[in-house]
C-alpha cells in the first residue's frame, strides 16, 4: 500500500535526521580517543598499566584457586576469588595498585627508588569498595629499604589497615596507640620472618582519604625500624583476603613523591644540628616536661618536628606551644605558628603534661626533622 504523503514527508524527515547523526558520529570518531575496555587479569602475578603512570598487579601466592581482577580507569575491582585460606595464617593474596618497583616491574615515570632524606612530601589518595561476604583486609603498604632496591621484598614494611572483615589481625602484637595524619590508629609491631612489618589500624573502615605517605615513614624513623639514609621503594594499595573477595574495588588511586633540598621526613628546610634540653618534674600518677629544642646548626630551619618514643607507662594528656601527634609510644611535636622559625643559634620551648605508671624515665632520644640530636 502506497503511503500517505503525510507518513511519506515523515519518513524523508527521519531519513534526513538519521544521516545527519550518521555523519555527527562520523565526525566525532575521527576526532574523540576510542574508550578503553576495562582489562581483567587472571595469570597469578598478571599486571597491567592505568593513567599511564600506575601497575595493577593480580599477586595470587597464597593459594591455588583462581583469582581475577579487572582493572579500571582508575583502579581495580576483584572479579573472581575462588576458596579460602586460615585466618590464622598468611592472606592468599594482594591484588593491588602500586607506584614504585615490586620484583623489578617498575610503574612508568615513577621517581622512586628516592631517598628518604630527599622528600619533602609523599601525597596520596584512596578510595575503596567493601564487601561483607568475605574476610579480609583492606591494606596501604609502604615499602623502605637501606638500598635502592627494585627486585624484591624490602627491609621494614608499614602497613595502613583502613578496613578489616573477619578474625585476622596484622603481623606481630599491638604496642599502643598513635595519631597519624590527623587520624587514632592502633599500632602493632612484628616480623614476617622476612621483613619487619609495622601496621596501623583504623578503629572503624575509612572508605577514602588524602594523607602523606611521609608521615607513617617518621613513625618507622621514630621507632628505629628504618633511616633517614633509607629509600622509599614503592606505595600499594589493595586488599588481602582470606575468604572469597569478589566485589572489593580500589575505585581511585593516586602517589605523588615531591622531593627537593627542602627535604626528608619532616623536615620543611633548612639545618637540623640541634640540642634538646628535657626539664621534667614527676610525681605518683603523673608528671609535666618542659622541652627545649636549639639549633646548632649554621642554617635557619623554618618548620620543625620533634620526634621521640615515650618510656612505656607514659601518657600525654596536654599540650603548649606545639602540636602533638601521639599521645604514648612515639610521638612527634610540630611547630605552632609563633615558634616555626629557629635561627641558627635559635631556641623553641614547648611542654606536655601526663600521666605515668611506675618509675618514671625520659624519653631515650630525640630526632629533628629526621636528624638525631644531642640532648643535654
Amino acid at each position: 500500500m502506497r503511503p500517505s504523503t503525510h507518513h511519506a514527508r515523515r519518513a524523508r524527515g527521519l531519513l534526513g535526521a538519521l544521516l545527519t547523526s550518521l555523519v555527527s558520529l562520523a565526525a566525532l570518531l575521527t576526532t574523540a580517543p576510542v574508550a578503553q575496555a576495562d582489562t581483567t587479569i587472571c595469570e597469578t602475578f598478571g599486571t597491567t598499566t592505568i593513567q599511564g603512570r600506575y601497575v595493577v598487579q593480580n599477586n595470587r601466592w597464597g593459594t591455588s584457586a583462581t583469582q581475577c581482577i579487572t582493572a579500571t580507569d582508575s583502579g581495580f575491582r576483584i572479579a573472581q576469588a575462588d576458596g579460602s585460606v586460615p585466618t590464622n595464617g598468611a592472606p592468599k593474596s594482594y591484588p593491588s595498585v602500586y607506584n614504585g618497583c615490586h620484583y623489578t616491574n617498575c610503574s612508568p615515570g615513577t621517581n622512586l627508588p628516592a631517598q628518604l632524606s630527599s622528600i619533602s612530601t609523599a601525597p596520596s589518595s584512596i578510595s575503596f569498595n567493601y564487601v561483607n561476604d568475605a574476610v579480609y583486609d583492606a591494606a596501604y603498604d609502604i615499602w623502605l629499604d637501606p638500598t635502592p632496591r627494585t627486585d624484591g621484598v624490602n627491609r621494614t614494611e608499614i602497613m595502613i589497615w583502613f578496613n578489616k572483615v573477619g578474625p585476622v589481625q596484622p603481623i606481630g602484637s599491638p604496642v599502643g596507640n598513635a595519631n597519624v595524619g590527623g587520624r587514632d590508629w592502633q599500632v602493632w609491631s612484628g616480623n614476617n620472618g622476612s621483613n619487619d612489618v609495622l601496621s596501623f589500624v583504623a578503629p572503624s573502615a575509612i572508605t577514602s582519604w588524602n594523607f602523606d605517605v611521609m608521615d607513617f615513614v617518621r613513625q618507622a624513623v621514630s621507632r628505629g625500624i628504618a633511616q633517614n639514609s633509607w629509600y622509599l621503594t614503592s606505595v600499594q594499595a589493595g586488599f588481602e583476603p582470606w575468604q572469597n573477595g569478589a566485589g572489593l574495588a580500589v575505585t581511585s588511586f593516586s602517589s605523588t613523591v615531591n622531593k627537593g633540598t627542602s627535604g626528608g621526613p619532616g623536615t620543611p628546610g633548612g639545618s637540623t644540628a640541634c640540642t634538646v634540653a628535657y626539664g621534667m618534674s614527676a610525681w605518683q600518677g603523673g608528671f609535666t616536661a618542659d622541652v627545649t629544642i636549639t639549633n646548632t646548626g649554621a642554617s635557619p630551619v623554618s618548620g620543625w618536628k620533634l620526634a621521640f618514643t615515650l618510656p612505656s607507662g607514659q601518657q600525654i594528656t596536654g599540650a603548649w606551644n606545639a602540636n602533638l601527634s601521639g599521645s604514648s609510644g612515639a610521638v612527634t611535636a610540630s611547630n605552632v605558628s609563633h615558634n616555626s622559625e629557629l635561627a641558627a643559634g635559635g631556641r623553641a620551648t614547648f611542654g606536655f603534661q601526663g600521666t605515668s605508671g611506675g618509675t618514671f624515665a625520659k624519653p631515650s632520644a630525640f630526632t629533628l626533622n629526621g636528624t638525631a640530636c644531642a640532648t643535654v
